[in-house]
């Protein structure tokens, strides 16, 4: 974990700015501002478009009843893509870019999905009336329709005033 930080506090704008200051002496400084500046502007444009775009989506999914699982992903990675392109740097807003352009960002949600479900293991635990119920325990318990059915009549009533 020391080494990713490492990595994204220190490395990643030590390459950044030796890319921009190899810019402005490969053209003008003047370029090389205008250009970190209006491919932030870009960029935070179309995150916005985008993200307004999914949350919509989010939103019908969730009233057509569906889990937005797909959707959510995306507004993360649109998020972590806007973030990417305010930041001022020539990786940085190639990266965001890249999270922005949908058949781009499919293979890394992918990936990343694929990423999550190998490091990662979630388990819920709750406590429903004194008894303990576990996610892992979930496949133990009898299903719908699979448990044994028992017939039964009531034998007394009595309705409470």
């Amino acid at each position: 974990m020391l080494g990713i930080l490492l990595i994204l506090f220190i490395l990643v704008p030590f390459v950044e700015l030796t890319l921009l200051l190899f810019l402005a002496s490969a053209t003008d400084p003047l370029f090389t501002l205008a250009l970190v500046v209006v491919t932030g502007v870009i960029g935070s444009m179309l995150a916005k478009s985008q993200g307004f775009a999914t949350y919509r989506k989010i939103q019908a999914e969730f009233s057509s009843g569906r889990m937005p699982t797909d959707s959510l992903f995306d507004a993360v990675l649109i998020f972590v893509a806007g973030v990417l392109l305010i930041t001022p740097g020539i990786l940085t807003d190639m990266t965001g870019f890249s999270l922005l352009i949908p058949f781009l960002r499919t293979p890394i949600k992918a990936w990343l999905i694929a990423w999550g479900k190998k490091h990662f293991h979630v388990t819920t635990n709750a406590t429903v009336d004194g008894f303990a119920t576990s996610a892992s325990s979930a496949s133990q318990t009898p299903q719908p329709g699979s448990s044994e059915i028992l017939e039964s009549y009531v034998v007394e009533s009595r309705k409470e005033d």
